[in-house]
């Protein structure tokens, strides 16, 4: 059996066709099961991130994994084969390995040295053991890769080259100018309570933005996130936790988004963005109390006008330029100014439809509605929003980018970016370390191939002792039991000295390249039965997954 990974990344293909054939975690384990139910492969591992897409396996014939593979990973995606296979890359045997080894150090991320990759690498192999898909290789070698990348983070200064992809989407957020200095006054909204929106959460407290909010599925746990970002102390940052419901009034109030959720739908769509952006600073485009939509009629209760008003209403947002709360209307006049004595504010228009509605409610106080801002009101070159999207599939509607006011990051824009990095003199060390890992794991697993083989030559050896002083027990009546115990370790000396040089000079001649031959021939050789071969081996990989999976539990 040969070790398989056929895949595709941001190196290889592009955002679009990632964000298609982006996996949910079910949708993984399904690809890892089916591909033993094909049975081009032994074992297998699904490694999904939101930059790239990798099924690892080992497999007992090249051509044929190859295919059964490239087709079972287009048909969990639902992107096409012919549409893939141009983005697929297959690396094969140590070449395999050299590639996971790479994954693990971060030189192969969109940022060069980010650590996240280990967690997620982690996080493949516990559900190959759970679902019993990850055998006896893919155990070694992802146990080794952990190994290595975190060898690569302690041993060298890579960390010093990279950084966390939500570090250096905020900093392209921040557009060239300190990001401490950016976040200071930033009301940030978090999307998502998983490992990337967490970590967004930690990095945005840590930068000290003025208000942190939490939004998620799952109430319960964007709650749990917020508590202990408290009790870590997050300085001057005021934390809260809000449902999805919420979304829509969070967005009103913040200045930077970040989202990364598992959803496979859109959650901030353009329109979303623009009618946030449609409430201009320090006011909103709708105001609390009576408010009051087009035609003169009430916003529904519970309706994302009524849900904005209420949102602004609570926050004291709602001025009109002479610094009045909207529903205070200057001396009680119509307020847009259409009464004998009352004309509308400077430079505006006023709007009959909302004198009417003042005349009907006997001169009460009727709010002025603003009207949205979805072109107007923000220059391009000001960014009121800024908004980072790390998820695969995208969580934020790329045409964001055409809204004024808002400057949208995502998985595409960071690829961009990341192309013209500089790269760390630590790197060439980095790849040093790898390249002898990558040695040392095929050496090992080579040798570990021949062991089944001369453990079954040691037991018919030792049966073959244990038949010989049988007989000669039967024969040799008047042997007292000291002389008998002379005899038996004589015996057992005799036979270990025999195979001693021969089983370690074949242990390491199979380390080496091309040694896998030399089992074969230690059978014939000696006419070593298969089964006992086999059974060694299966023994030998049950004590290896009880081992990983009780280091997993750890």
């Amino acid at each position: 059996m040969s070790l398989l990974v056929v895949g595709l990344s941001h190196r290889s293909a592009p955002v679009s066709v990632l964000e298609r054939a982006s996996l949910s975690a079910d949708a993984q384990i399904k690809l890892a099961q089916d591909v033993l139910t094909a049975e081009p492969a032994a074992e297998a591992a699904v490694l999904a991130t939101c930059n790239r897409i990798e099924l690892y396996a080992d497999v007992d014939k090249f051509h044929a994994g190859v295919a059964e593979l490239s087709t079972l990973l287009a048909r969990h995606s639902g992107v096409g084969l012919e549409e893939l296979t141009p983005y697929l890359y297959v690396h094969y045997e140590d070449r395999a390995v050299h590639h996971l080894f790479s994954v693990a150090c971060g030189l192969d991320s969109m940022v060069v040295g980010e650590g996240q990759i280990l967690g997620q690498i982690k996080d493949a192999l516990a559900r190959g053991q759970e679902q019993h898909t990850a055998g006896r290789l893919i155990n070694d070698l992802f146990q080794q890769a952990l190994r290595v990348g975190k060898r690569a983070h302690s041993e060298t200064g890579i960390d010093r080259a990279g950084q966390s992809l939500v570090s250096f989407g905020l900093e392209q957020l921040a557009g060239g100018a300190d990001v401490t200095e950016w976040a200071a006054d930033k009301r940030a909204l978090v999307i998502g309570a998983g490992s990337m929106s967490s970590l967004a959460a930690t990095t945005l407290a840590r930068l000290g933005v003025r208000e942190l909010v939490i939004a998620n599925r799952t109430l319960d746990r964007a709650e749990r996130l917020a508590a202990s970002l408290a009790e870590a102390g997050t300085g001057t940052t005021a934390v809260r936790a809000v449902p999805m419901s919420a979304v829509t009034d969070e967005l009103t109030r913040a200045s930077a988004v970040v989202s990364c959720t598992g959803a496979t739908g859109l959650v901030l769509t353009a329109d979303a963005v623009a009618d946030a952006l449609a409430v201009p600073e320090g006011a909103s485009a709708v105001l609390a109390g009576a408010v009051v939509a087009e035609g003169g009629k009430r916003a529904p209760d519970g309706s994302l006008v009524a849900r904005l008003a209420e949102t602004a209403g609570r926050d004291g947002r709602v001025r009109d330029r002479g610094g009045r709360t909207a529903a205070e209307p200057a001396d009680g006049g119509c307020p847009v100014g259409l009464d004998d004595t009352h004309t509308g504010p400077a430079g505006t228009a006023g709007d009959p439809v909302q004198h009417g509605v003042w005349v009907e409610n006997a001169g009460s106080s009727v709010p002025a509605v603003r009207q949205p801002v979805r072109t107007a009101g923000t220059a391009r070159g000001t960014v009121r929003m800024a908004l980072l999207d790390l998820a695969m599939p995208r969580d934020i509607d790329h045409a964001v980018h055409r809204v004024p006011g808002a400057r949208l990051v995502d998985i595409e824009t960071l690829a961009e970016a990341s192309a013209d990095a500089p790269m760390a003199a630590d790197v060439d060390q980095v790849r040093a370390l790898v390249a002898a890992e990558v040695a040392a794991f095929g050496a090992a697993q080579r040798a570990a191939r021949i062991t089944p083989t001369v453990v079954a030559l040691r037991t018919m050896a030792a049966d073959v002792v244990a038949g010989e002083l049988a007989r000669l027990d039967g024969r040799l009546i008047g042997l007292d039991d000291k002389q008998r115990g002379e005899i038996r370790q004589t015996v057992h000396r005799v036979v270990d000295k025999l195979l001693h040089a021969p089983t370690v000079r074949v242990k390491q001649l199979a380390s080496e390249p091309g040694g896998a031959g030399y089992a074969d021939a230690l059978r014939t050789l000696f006419d070593l039965d298969p089964e006992t071969v086999a059974s060694v081996s299966r023994a030998d990989v049950n004590d290896r997954d009880t081992d990983a999976e009780n280091r997993g539990r750890s």
